[in-house]
């Protein structure tokens, strides 16, 4: 059994990395048949058939800078930078989440790819090397410094997290985190460090978390995930050990689950041991894979 397509993965946008670099074929798509996506600061506006809502960039503010999403049916997509957005961005909309079970896949890989991205130029106004004001290139996909002795180029950023099953004797290991709503358990997850491989950044975690050490680690599958640009790296591994040595800074609580506790908590069943992960995030689909196998 395959993991499956995620939530936010799966657009149907032509990215036209051919274009971004060819500033008369971009200029040409900015016409009467482009499409601005529109957003709610960076949330999706959702039309009442539940589809994302575009506009025309008549729309959009004349300081607005706009990023080239990509060409749907030959017509270019476009999202905005708002002056309004840069240095006043808001932590996402409990609306949000309703959204997203809203939104057919396609639609909801759109919003996610224009979300990292708009939040990347308002986060990257300045150049990281010498601190003069960064200029749009690429259609959006590159800032470069506007420094005369600098001219750097920067690039939207995606950081690696690795997001692990881990196994012992039948068993699955799963953590809560203070910030998780009541009883809900999910699979341990953490930051891929500089100098890290996949399989490093799996053992390290566990270990500094839980206290157990695996091995075997082996990939299942991914996800994107813009809040604000993650990349999820779904993981595979077996412990060595069943004894826990948690690390309440990172964990309110972790423990080992039957595959009959896992299975209830998937069938959402309120009576059961934990609460299962969302749909939308890749620990369920991570769960789902487990009790296939």
């Amino acid at each position: 059994m395959t993991i499956g397509t995620m939530a936010f993965a799966g657009s149907g946008l032509d990215r036209a990395d051919h274009i971004r670099a060819d500033p008369e074929q971009l200029a040409g798509l900015m016409n009467w048949r482009a499409r601005l996506l529109r957003l709610d600061g960076l949330d999706p506006t959702v039309s009442p058939e539940s589809t994302l809502e575009w506009g025309t960039l008549a729309e959009a503010d004349e300081n607005s800078e706009l990023v080239f999403l990509g060409l749907i049916d030959g017509r270019g997509c476009f999202a905005e930078v708002s002056p309004a957005l840069i240095g006043s961005i808001a932590p996402p909309n409990p609306r949000l989440w309703t959204a997203m079970t809203a939104l057919d896949p396609a639609d909801l890989a759109i919003y996610g790819a224009a979300r990292s991205l708009v939040d990347w130029h308002c986060r990257h106004r300045f150049c990281a090397r010498c601190g003069s004001p960064t200029a749009l290139a690429k259609g959006g996909w590159q800032r470069t410094c506007t420094g005369p002795a600098c001219k750097a180029e920067h690039f939207p950023r995606v950081d690696p997290v690795t997001i692990m099953l881990v196994e012992h004797e039948g068993k699955l290991l799963l953590g809560r985190q203070p910030r998780f709503p009541p009883r809900r358990f999910s699979t341990l997850a953490g930051f891929v460090e500089p100098g890290e491989s996949i399989e490093e950044a799996v053992a390290r975690e566990v270990l500094e978390e839980a206290g157990v050490t695996v091995r075997d680690v082996t990939y299942v599958g991914s996800q994107p995930w813009p809040f604000p640009s993650n990349l999820m790296i779904g993981c595979f591994a077996r412990a060595d050990s069943a004894e826990l040595t948690i690390d309440h800074t990172e964990l309110e609580e972790a423990d080992w689950f039957t595959r009959a506790e896992v299975e209830t908590a998937m069938r959402g069943d309120e009576d059961g041991r934990f609460l299962a992960p969302p749909p939308h995030a890749i620990a369920h689909h991570l769960l789902k894979w487990w009790i296939a196998q």
